[in-house]
């Protein structure tokens, strides 16, 4: 194994220099198979087990490692990519990779809503069609998902089997109002606890926040929220030079 030199004379402590090359070969596949032990890193950069086990527990706290009983470090990979920027069904993005997506419906009911009709830019009595599903990929949790959609538009989702299909495929074949733009936000968050339980995470495992509202040209027509499993699903921009980029208006909370 090739010996790594760390710069001693940096400022940047040597911990902080080994992670920072940790993640540099991560993030380029060397350790997809397999993450060396403390001893061998100690070995190849030619620091102390106490530095290597620092620069081990930041990676850790970033959700990037995994310390496992009987299995020593164990890099996290998520299993879903989805590209930012686009219109885009979970369940299709999930399918897409030969992994089947199930549902199992928490609520399908009329309610209202204030915050959901603000959103859709109606009075705050009007009735909603709230459906609020558990996601499965593979059979396991992967995200709590809350639409809210006018009632009077989307009446006949209320006697849709929902276990294994997508809602904007559900609204095209009632003829509604499918989404063709909108907007997403995206954040981290440690979950509530009842999210927290449906998703099988620890109390102190982040995940992300989605918010997403959908129009149909102009008009809003879905309102969204999701708490999506941070270890199973990550979410990719791509860029290029001499792109433009332009600073959105903050949306409405």
């Amino acid at each position: 194994m090739a010996r790594i030199s760390l710069d001693r004379n940096s400022p940047l402590p040597l911990w902080a220099q080994l992670e920072a090359d940790l993640r540099r070969r991560l993030d380029a596949g060397e350790f997809d198979s397999s993450f060396p032990t403390d001893l061998a890193l100690t070995r190849q950069y030619g620091v102390s087990r106490h530095t290597v086990r620092e620069a081990i527990r930041h990676l850790n706290k970033t959700g990037i490692l995994t310390r496992e009983r009987g299995r020593g470090t164990v890099v996290n990979k998520p299993e879903f990519e989805q590209p930012m920027g686009t219109l885009y069904s979970l369940f299709n993005s999930v399918e897409s990779t030969g992994v089947e997506q199930n549902s199992e419906v928490l609520r399908l009911e009329v309610v209202t809503d204030a915050v959901a009709a603000s959103h859709l830019e109606v009075p705050e009595d009007t009735d909603l069609v709230l459906l609020k599903r558990l996601r499965l990929a593979g059979g396991a949790p992967l995200a709590v998902d809350r639409a809210w959609l006018v009632h009077e538009h989307t009446a006949g989702l209320l006697d849709v089997d929902w276990t294994h299909t997508a809602l904007y495929t559900e609204l095209d074949r009632l003829g509604s109002l499918a989404p063709d733009q909108g907007w997403e936000k995206l954040k981290p968050v440690i979950p509530t606890p009842t999210d927290r339980e449906l998703l099988g995470l620890k109390r102190t495992e982040a995940a992300f926040s989605l918010e997403r509202l959908g129009c149909k040209g102009s008009s809003p027509v879905e309102w969204r929220t999701t708490t999506i499993r941070g270890d199973r699903f990550q979410f990719v921009s791509d860029w290029s030079a001499g792109e433009g980029v332009h600073l959105r208006p903050r949306a409405q909370d």
